[in-house]
């Protein structure tokens, strides 16, 4: 060999694994149970409602969820403009409403089933909830086919008297208290 010897590149471990495809993906994630929210959002950019489990907490300090949104979605427009949203976390008793925050049904619909207040944000805020988080964008980030949102929270309702739901198994199931 002479003098000048060839550079070897690494791989690492991420670039040997290929990902799993996206059905054993979407097969696994039912197997993982997460709460049912209803997310909302008020704006310039128009009032717009999802139902996601993909919510979780990231701090206390400051109290701050992460909120994922697909960017191909009909409520994306106003949570891509909007700084303000609030999680609503539902029980049983909101079943119905979240499969129609789920699906194709038009905004103005979605909202028309169930009481709202506005929050001190101004999104809104679903009466009956089992916990709401009102809450002000504090940064974006897109993954994939996905926005991550991060969301500080500025006030909170709770209802003791509600039971929450979780999503697993592509089925509601109802978590008493």
């Amino acid at each position: 060999m002479s003098a000048q010897s060839e550079t070897m590149i690494e791989e690492t471990p991420a670039q040997l694994l290929a990902h799993v495809s996206k059905e054993a993906f979407r097969g696994g994630m039912a197997r993982l149970a997460g709460a049912v929210n209803i997310v909302t959002t008020d704006g310039a950019s128009g009032r717009a409602g999802f139902t996601a489990s993909a919510v979780c907490s990231v701090t206390d300090s400051p109290p701050t969820l992460l909120v994922c949104i697909n960017r191909a979605s009909s409520a994306a427009p106003a949570f891509l403009e909007n700084d303000v949203l609030c999680v609503n976390t539902v029980g049983p008793d909101h079943q119905d409403l979240a499969m129609l925050f789920g699906g194709k049904t038009p905004m103005a619909s979605r909202f028309e089933q169930a009481d709202w207040a506005a929050g001190k944000t101004g999104a809104p805020v679903l009466d009956g909830a089992v916990v709401s988080f009102d809450c002000t964008v504090s940064q974006r980030t897109v993954v994939g086919t996905h926005e991550v949102i991060f969301a500080e929270v500025v006030g909170v309702v709770e209802n003791d008297q509600a039971s929450a739901s979780a999503y697993w198994g592509r089925k509601f199931h109802e978590l008493k208290n």
